[in-house]
C-alpha cells in the first residue's frame, strides 16, 4: 500500500521555496512508486504550476478557495498580515484534512506555525516533518515554541550542516531528529535544455563582458552594498559591466540609487528570467552579495554553469557550499571594502586558479540534484 506524503508550503511571493517544494515533490513522485505525493494549494499559490506537477506524478489538492491575488505580498506589516490572514482561513480545513485523510506524512515548508499548532492541540495518524528552508531568525518565541512543540515534530531537516550543527547546540529539539537534507535545486534535463539554449528572446538584454548577480529585488539580497562597492570597483575597471536579474519590492530604490552613484552605464537591471543559465553561460563571474542564505539556489546554479563565483561569507551555507575558500572567493559579508577588494582578486588571478575553484564547486553542486534529494529524503522517511 503506497504511503500518503503530503507538502504545506504556502508561497506569498517568488522565493526559492517554490522551486525546492516543486522539485522535492516532483522527485519524489518519479523515483518511488510506493508514495502518494500531493501538494496542497492553500490558497491558490500552486494553480500555474498545477499541470506541471500532474503531468510529473503530484497531486494538487486545493485546501480553500484561491485568493492569493486579494493578499498584499510586500513589506514586514502587509506579509506579517496576509500569514495570519492565511492561517486563520486555513486552521478549519487543514484540521478536518488531516482527521478525514490521515497521511502517512505531511512535509512543512513554510507558514510553519499552523501545521505545528493543530499537532500541539489535536492527535493525528501522521508524521510531522519541519523543512527548515532558509536561515531561521531565532527570536525568543520562535525558539519557545518549537521548544514546546518538540515532541509533536517527528523530524527536523536542514539545507547545510552548519545550521544542523547551530540548532543541535541550541539543544531546541532532541539532536537525533535533526538532519541535513540539502535542497532539490538542480534539474539535469531542465539545465541542459536552458543552456545549450542559443534562441533565447532576452538576448538581446545582455551586455558584452558582465559580472551577474540573481535574486529578488530584497533586503536580503544587499544590493545597495552590492552597487556601492562595484561603484569602487568601477573607478579602476570603468569599463566592467554587472547584470542583475530579479525583481521585487526595492527595484525603484535600486534604480535611484544606480543613477546616484553614476551607474547606469554599468549596471542594467532585467527582471527577471526563465533562462538564468542562459546568462550565467555567458558571464565572468558570480557574485553573491546576501545577508544570509540557506545555500543559495543561484550559487548552487552558477556553480554547475561553471561560473566562477564570488560570495559574501554570510550565514548560513555560502561559504559552506563553496568549500570555505576552496571553491570560490569569499568576502567579508556587508564589510566596506572587502567585495571591491575580491573583484580585484579576482581580476588578478591566473586561469588555472580560477578553474581548481570552479571544479571544486561544480563537484558540490551534485548533492542538490533531484535525484540525490529523493534518495534523502526516502532514507529519513524509511
Amino acid at each position: 500500500m503506497k504511503k500518503t506524503i503530503y507538502y504545506w508550503s504556502p508561497c506569498l511571493t517568488h522565493v526559492g521555496t517554490i522551486k525546492s517544494t516543486l522539485n522535492s515533490s516532483i522527485a519524489l513522485a518519479k523515483y518511488n512508486s510506493n508514495y502518494e505525493v500531493i501538494l496542497l494549494n492553500v490558497f491558490g499559490e500552486w494553480n500555474t504550476h498545477k499541470e506541471y506537477l500532474n503531468k510529473n506524478g503530484v497531486k494538487v489538492k486545493n485546501l480553500t478557495f484561491s485568493f492569493k491575488n486579494l493578499l498584499p505580498k510586500y513589506g514586514f506589516i502587509q506579509s506579517r498580515f496576509s500569514y495570519i490572514l492565511i492561517s486563520l482561513i486555513s486552521f478549519i480545513p487543514l484540521l478536518i484534512l488531516l482527521k478525514k485523510e490521515k497521511p502517512n506524512y505531511i512535509i512543512v515548508h513554510l507558514i510553519t506555525s499552523l501545521p505545528i499548532l493543530l499537532f500541539n492541540l489535536f492527535s493525528f495518524n501522521t508524521k510531522l516533518i519541519l523543512r527548515i528552508s532558509g536561515y531561521p531568525k531565532l527570536n525568543y518565541l520562535r525558539k519557545k515554541f518549537w521548544q514546546f512543540s518538540s515532541k509533536k515534530i517527528s523530524n527536523i531537516t536542514c539545507p547545510t550542516i552548519e545550521l544542523m550543527n547551530d540548532l543541535q547546540d541550541k539543544n531546541i529539539f532532541k539532536k537525533d531528529k535533526i538532519s541535513v537534507l540539502y535542497d532539490a535545486i538542480l534539474n539535469i534535463n531542465d539545465f541542459n535544455k536552458k543552456i545549450n539554449n542559443n534562441n533565447f528572446s532576452q538576448a538581446h538584454l545582455m551586455p558584452d563582458n558582465f559580472f551577474l548577480s540573481v535574486g529578488r529585488l530584497t533586503e536580503q539580497k544587499n544590493y545597495f552594498y552590492l552597487l556601492d562597492e562595484f561603484k569602487v570597483f568601477c573607478n579602476k575597471y570603468p569599463s566592467q559591466k554587472l547584470l542583475i536579474i530579479g525583481d521585487g519590492e526595492l527595484r525603484t530604490k535600486i534604480e535611484k540609487s544606480i543613477k546616484q552613484l553614476d551607474l547606469t552605464n554599468n549596471v542594467f537591471l532585467i527582471g527577471h528570467t526563465n533562462n538564468v543559465y542562459y546568462f550565467m553561460k555567458r558571464a565572468s563571474a558570480f557574485i553573491l552579495s546576501s545577508l544570509w542564505e540557506e545555500v543559495g539556489f543561484v550559487i548552487v546554479e552558477a556553480a554547475v554553469s561553471n561560473l566562477p563565483i564570488i560570495s559574501s561569507d554570510c550565514k548560513n551555507g555560502p561559504k559552506e557550499f563553496l568549500s570555505y575558500g576552496e571553491g570560490g572567493f569569499l568576502f567579508n559579508s556587508n564589510k566596506k571594502q572587502d567585495l571591491c577588494n575580491s573583484l580585484l582578486l579576482f581580476m588578478n588571478t591566473n586561469e588555472k586558479e580560477i578553474l581548481k575553484k570552479k571544479i571544486s564547486a561544480k563537484k558540490n553542486s551534485s548533492k542538490f540534484t533531484m535525484y540525490r534529494h529523493q534518495i534523502q529524503l526516502k532514507n529519513l522517511l524509511n
